[in-house]
């Protein structure tokens, strides 16, 4: 057989039954296998680029005139025959297959990640999306309020960037707590799979690739935490990657930064200096394409911190230490306040939450303590002279003051760890001379976040005990209070105090009312691990544990025992038994408990107010269908005594009643404030509590904030630009014909030629039957028992908490707020497998055809008299890199009448 000459480049030609694009032909005189070049001509290097679906952009390079075959045969692509004839529906299965894989680079007005997502999207969660698309260099500040969905408009961001091959490599920073959550969602919600790089992930990487291994390189996608990468050998190695000095940056190195939690980078005050965090997205940020920053507070207060933390985001719009321009910062701050979102009738998306007070009647014997605490203060701090020996005394005095509203055992531990210092030093240690900046290090490393509540607890006692052994001797009226509050404690502990007996009665109303469970639920949370014990085991003692209605939750838990108490608590109240959920602030990140849960019991409030909104914002979030409940402990006599809690400070209840009108006011300070505000309470808070002050005065803050509130806030029709993206998105279903029935016929088809199983309609409770007669169609099916690489199609139908196999349906409105059927989407697994199944026939050769990609149609005489032809075809731009820069659907047709062919 004659060997055909090398192709021209950009033809298509077919290589051992793969279809391929020449990208460039050179002529080579090579030393090759005398038996099939005896002459030892010149031949042809061909270098080709991989056409076929989930293969585009891979490389091969052959030797024309000895690659085996015949490569210049080619017959993929070509028209079919039209000998028979597919049924319309299958026809149009195939086309949407195509269509669906027809990704533009250039498109902005189609968006396709809503619909690769396993939830149902929020016209408002668009607007990020929408400006990516229209920005050369995504560069955006996403600040909606908390509970807004800002981790789902980042994975729309996501998504939308790698299905134009615009993003490949993709980086997450985030706050330790929540590197998990970030991890799940992604491939919960979006299907991408992210890796988290920290200690142990290094740790096994070079166990299976040596100890040079580089984790930054070895997977595209990335997730870390920033006091990960702050890290000096996290840090060097993620500098060798990047271009040395006097290298040029462009092209960046890497394509998407995503930094959660962003405020934590930007310098906390208005120096010039750099925290470790600060300092490491510095050093990265400028090698990334594009930039994600999220945050719910991006203004503390300072300008040159706002500045700061805009330059690391975007240094061509902004700099460091100069008010941004009201025009750049439109184009890339996307915040939305949760009170500014309706629906198109006016009326609020989201619920109103209400802060209550459960009240407590104090013993004498309560109060006594607090007064003997309170007198111990005042005592110790007479006697701290110089500034180390008053670090450590305020430090441990706030300490003991933050346990024992928390609990008589929290208080215990620490007090008792305090009582053994003293006796062991006898009196101050004349070696042990840390400086004051060195115990303020210390203490700021204390009141990180700790992702493990034990390890708190050990380091605490350390650092209780390093505090300690600063202090003099005491004198004989310290010493009988020491005495007398470690008596007190010892007792307490063993009993219910009366904030206990305060939570029974409240449990007792609302989630057993007549010793009966109802449906209702509650988190309880706290602060430390020793109260969450002690909590425990008295709740057990009066039955509210019994038959596993009662679950905790605390940092360092084995991740997937977390999982499975998150998925009981998530669950719908039929299908799990847990009504009471006990946990600790350091469980409190990362976790979304809104399904079937609105109310939240704080066993102490917070002294900083960033803590008290973290656990709120566990329930208080999109997809909460009900009002959210806060609820705090107060005493029964002064609540609401202002003039009281402005006076009698150094009071049991007066002092937590001051704490209950710092929580109130935060409630009444706009969201847009809580960044300028909120270390001002903080502030007032510790003093009021360590007897510097006597009142709560925001007056001064909030007059200075409204410069902050103009500059975050501008004029704007907000239900307007929802309307337009709500049309974007309506717009995009219908170019892209993705409905509820049109992939499931995808589906079935691809079912079909793969020779398995096809879906049965399955029963879902309220759903179908439907008990109402308004569907009359089954919406809801179960997938059959598949086997090879079908199997993996199945994957996330198990539920998490009753481990039945779910339903599955493709229509998003039934699966919202239910989690006893699985949205399948165009990213679902069992999509993709059909998907290309049936993008593949574009490419079958004559004898591997399923289908015969040509059908007929009826349609009725008022459309057409005479005979239609419609022909659709592929177009696909291929850029130099070998990436698909578009590619789109494209027809043609006309009538055929008279024996004349008209175009149409």
């Amino acid at each position: 057989m004659p060997i055909s000459p090398p192709p021209a480049e950009g033809q298509p030609v077919t290589i051992r039954r793969r279809p391929y694009v020449v990208l460039e032909v050179q002529r080579s005189q090579l030393a090759v296998d005398a038996t099939k070049n005896p002459t030892n001509k010149v031949h042809h290097r061909v270098k080709l680029g991989c056409l076929e679906e989930g293969s585009l952009g891979e490389e091969l390079e052959v030797i024309w005139e000895i690659e085996p075959g015949d490569p210049g045969d080619d017959s993929t692509g070509s028209l079919p025959v039209p000998e028979e004839f597919d049924e319309p529906a299958v026809l149009d299965a195939f086309l949407n297959a195509v269509r669906w894989g027809a990704i533009s680079a250039t498109e902005e007005s189609v968006l396709q990640a809503p619909f690769r997502s396993g939830i149902t999207i929020e016209d408002f969660q668009l607007d990020p999306v929408a400006r990516a698309l229209r920005m050369p260099r995504a560069n955006l500040l996403i600040a909606d309020d908390v509970g807004l969905g800002k981790t789902i408009e980042a994975g729309l961001v996501i998504e939308e960037m790698i299905l134009r091959q615009r993003v490949r490599t993709v980086l997450i920073v985030c706050p330790s707590a929540i590197q998990i959550q970030w991890q799940e969602q992604m491939w919960e919600k979006f299907g991408l799979q992210f890796e988290i790089v920290d200690s142990g992930y290094v740790r096994e990487l070079r166990k299976t690739r040596g100890l040079h291994v580089n984790p930054w390189n070895q997977r595209v996608h990335l997730i870390t935490s920033m006091d990960y990468i702050k890290r000096e050998q996290p840090m060097r190695l993620f500098s060798e990657m990047l271009p040395a000095d006097g290298q040029p940056t462009f092209p960046r190195t890497f394509d998407l930064l995503v930094v959660d939690e962003a405020h934590n980078i930007a310098p906390s005050s208005g120096t010039d200096s750099d925290s470790q965090r600060t300092a490491a997205i510095r050093r990265i940020a400028p090698h990334f394409e594009h930039k994600l920053f999220l945050t719910a507070t991006p203004h503390n207060g300072y300008e040159v911190s706002f500045s700061s933390l805009l330059a690391l985001l975007d240094n061509q719009r902004f700099a460091r230490g100069i008010p941004p321009d009201e025009k750049h910062l439109r184009t890339v701050m996307v915040r939305r306040l949760k009170s500014e979102i309706v629906d198109k009738d006016g009326v609020p998306r989201f619920h109103r939450r209400s802060v209550e007070p459960i009240f407590v009647d104090y013993t004498d014997q309560e109060r006594e303590a607090y007064k003997k605490l309170e007198r111990y203060r005042t005592l110790l701090e007479k006697t701290a002279a110089d500034g180390a020996g008053r670090t450590a005394t305020t430090f441990v005095l706030k300490l003991l003051k933050k346990r024992l509203f928390s609990s008589p055992a929290a208080f215990l531990t620490t007090l008792e760890k305090h009582e053994q210092t003293l006796r062991g030093v006898g009196k101050k240690d004349s070696s042990f001379r840390p400086t004051t900046r060195a115990l303020k290090n210390l203490y700021d490393e204390y009141e990180s976040e700790w992702a493990d509540d034990e390890l708190f607890e050990e380091e605490l006692d350390d650092v209780v005990g390093t505090a300690t052994r600063m202090f003099d001797d005491l004198g004989d009226e310290q010493k009988h209070l020491l005495r007398d509050l470690g008596d007190w404690a010892r007792q307490a502990q063993k009993r219910p105090d009366s904030k206990c007996k305060a939570l029974f009665d409240w449990l007792s109303e609302h989630i057993r009312p007549n010793n009966k469970w109802s449906d209702e639920r509650v988190i309880i949370f706290t602060q430390y691990r020793t109260t969450q014990k002690w909590l425990l085991g008295l709740l057990a003692a009066n039955g509210f544990a019994s038959s596993g209605r009662l679950l905790t939750i605390y940092g360092g838990m084995d991740a997937d025992e977390r999982e499975d108490i998150k998925a009981a608590f998530q669950a719908a109240p039929d299908e799990s038994d847990v009504r009471i959920l006990l946990a600790t602030d350091s469980a409190s990140e990362g976790i979304n408990l809104q399904n079937h849960c609105h109310r939240v019991i704080h066993v102490e409030i917070p002294w900083n107010p960033n803590v008290l909104e973290q656990r709120n914002g566990r329930v208080d979030r999109h997809g909460q269908k009900y009002a959210p409940f806060v609820y705090h402990f107060v005493g029964r006599e002064v609540y609401g005594r202002e003039d009281l809690v402005s006076s009698r400070a150094g009071d049991l209840e007066t002092d937590l009643e001051f704490l209950m009108v710092a929580a109130r006011k935060l409630e009444q300070i706009s969201k847009d404030l809580s960044g300028k505000v909120n270390p001002v309470i903080a502030a007032q808070v510790e003093e009021r509590m360590l007897g510097k002050r006597v009142g709560l005065d925001t007056r001064n803050v909030e007059a200075d904030a409204a410069g902050i509130r103009r500059q975050l806030s501008y004029e704007r029709n907000l239900r307007e630009e929802i309307k337009k993206l709500a049309s974007q998105l309506s717009e995009s279903r219908r170019e892209l014909n993705i409905y509820p029935a049109s992939v499931k016929a995808v589906v079935d088809m691809g079912l079909q030629l793969a020779d398995k199983p096809p879906l049965e309609e399955a029963t879902l409770k309220g759903i179908w039957p439907d008990p109402s007669g308004y569907r009359e169609t089954c919406p809801v099916f179960s997938v059959p028992q598949l086997d090879g690489a079908w199997r993996h199609c199945t994957q996330g139908l198990l539920h998490p908490h009753t481990r039945k196999i779910r339903p599955i349906t493709f229509d998003d409105k039934i699966a919202e707020g239910r989690d006893d059927v699985v949205l399948v989407h165009l990213n679902h697994r069992l999509v993709q497998m059909c998907q290309r199944l049936l993008r593949a026939e574009v490419w079958s050769g004559a004898d591997s055809r399923k289908l015969n990609r040509v059908t007929a149609r009826y349609v009725p005489q008022r459309l057409t008299s005479s005979p239609v032809v419609v022909a659709f075809g592929r177009i696909v731009v291929i850029v130099a890199d070998n990436r698909s820069l578009h590619e789109e659907i494209i027809f043609a047709g006309g009538s055929s009448s008279d024996g004349k062919f008209r175009r149409i």
